[in-house]
């Protein structure tokens, strides 16, 4: 039955924690002999079975070519970009350091005029920001739907997660968002652009790997009316692995006779991954027995001595190698869908520190795999690392490695999406 389906994923790039799920799947559905395609707006990897979406038309290929000799004239900034495209990016740019993805619902991209989409008899969206049309591709597209939210930027009006606070107070609490107002017109034009695209679209399937996300989704005004399922991650259990320690932190070069914290974001200068709460939170530990380890862009200079950079990490054995190094992860994010971070840590059988937000509740049990924060303020992380860091040894790397593996093996995850793809298809065969 597997190979009777062509399902065709569709994410904007080939990289990034949704790419990287999207691609994860994709690969597993290969391994179960299903008809699996991955489209994708920017190609920078050598994925099987996956494709970069090109113009179709003659007229946009003149076009792209056009654009070209202008970008050669420096008359242009970027010559695969349109006019709004070009619009688009000069409004992002004024958004203030540290705000969260923006994107808008439309793009000079047509989805349906690749081939891979006409071969294909379910279309499964993934982080398709700045790629999907949404005006077009649902007034074109005849073919069942299914969706995987990795943010709430495809039921919102731009950005990508609700924002409503924005950086720390000095006090150590969440700072309100101040912007949020001047985008309000723009946030209610673009969700009138999406709710108008949709209005008669009947074959859509919602998946969410949180139930925060599915609640949010259900609860949202574009998606209310649709099904939703909530399916988690799933990763490859024999490369998020548990290393040896010792080997582990001598092969990163970090210290054997302290205990180490890991921290990891593409950017630490991102409010809501919440690296200011954990900076003060450190700072005021003011632990010298304690180093945290940071995974991710180095942006600024950070004044605290007890924090080890270790850059950019692409290799995901690598990072399980640096998970199992670590004897606690922090995640101090104040939204977060189902973050990988956390799946990887504990399939390395790292326990996890956090704040209860998003997803995090989902895959966090409060004393069994890690802790959680009772609030979001840096003196709760403060009081919460200082509770580990009283007994390090408090949890057993052992079970909480078996229990992720019984829960997020991607296998797991491949055959709920199978079940779904074959239900879908069966609807659409009786009707």
């Amino acid at each position: 039955m597997a190979s009777d389906l062509k399902v065709l994923h569709v994410n904007t790039l080939d990289q990034g924690g949704a790419a990287n799920a999207c691609i994860r799947l994709h690969k597993s559905l290969l391994d179960l002999h299903v008809d699996s395609k991955l489209l994708v707006r920017k190609k920078t990897k050598n994925i099987p079975q996956s494709f970069l979406f090109r113009p179709s038309s003659r007229w946009d290929k003149a076009m792209l070519r056009a654009r070209k000799v202008l970008h050669e004239l420096k008359l242009v900034d970027d010559p695969t970009r349109n006019r709004q495209e070009r619009a688009q990016q000069q409004f992002k740019k004024k958004l203030p350091p540290g705000s969260e993805y923006f994107s808008f619902p439309e793009s000079a991209a047509d989805i349906t005029s690749s081939a891979v989409y006409r071969e294909s008899d379910i279309i499964h969206l993934h982080w398709v920001a700045d790629f999907l049309d949404y005006p077009s591709f649902f007034r074109l597209n005849k073919k069942p739907v299914i969706w995987t939210l990795h943010d709430m930027g495809p039921f919102q009006g731009g950005i990508h997660y609700e924002e409503k606070f924005q950086g720390m107070t000095d006090a150590g609490g969440q700072k309100e968002n101040e912007m949020l107002g001047s985008l309000r017109q723009t946030l209610e034009h673009n969700l009138a652009i999406k709710i108008k695209a949709l209005s008669d679209v009947k074959d859509l399937h919602i998946v969410a790997p949180s139930r925060w996300l599915t609640e949010c989704s259900k609860g949202s005004a574009l998606f209310k009316r649709f099904p939703h399922s909530t399916i988690p991650y799933g990763l490859d259990t024999t490369i998020f692995a548990p290393r040896d320690k010792r080997y582990s932190r001598e092969l990163l070069g970090m210290p054997v006779d302290k205990t180490c914290l890991l921290f990891v974001a593409d950017n630490l200068q991102n409010h809501r991954k919440g690296f200011a709460f954990l900076q003060r939170a450190l700072t005021e530990l003011n632990a010298n027995d304690v180093e945290l380890c940071a995974i991710g862009l180095k942006k600024g200079d950070i004044p605290n001595s007890n924090v080890r950079f270790l850059g950019r990490i692409e290799d995901e054995r690598m990072m399980s190698v640096a998970y199992s190094a670590a004897d606690a992860f922090i995640i101090p994010s104040v939204e977060d869908n189902l973050p990988n971070t956390v799946l990887e840590s504990l399939l390395c059988g790292t326990p996890v520190i956090g704040f209860p937000v998003g997803g995090v509740v989902d895959m966090v049990e409060h004393g069994h795999n890690g802790l959680l924060c009772d609030r979001i303020t840096a003196d709760a992380l403060k009081d919460t690392i200082f509770k580990f860091l009283k007994n390090t040894r408090m949890f057993d790397s052992a079970d909480i490695r078996r229990k992720a593996s019984e829960k997020y093996n991607l296998r797991v995850q491949a055959n709920a999406y199978l079940g779904l793809y074959t239900q879908i298809k069966s609807v659409v065969n009786k009707g």
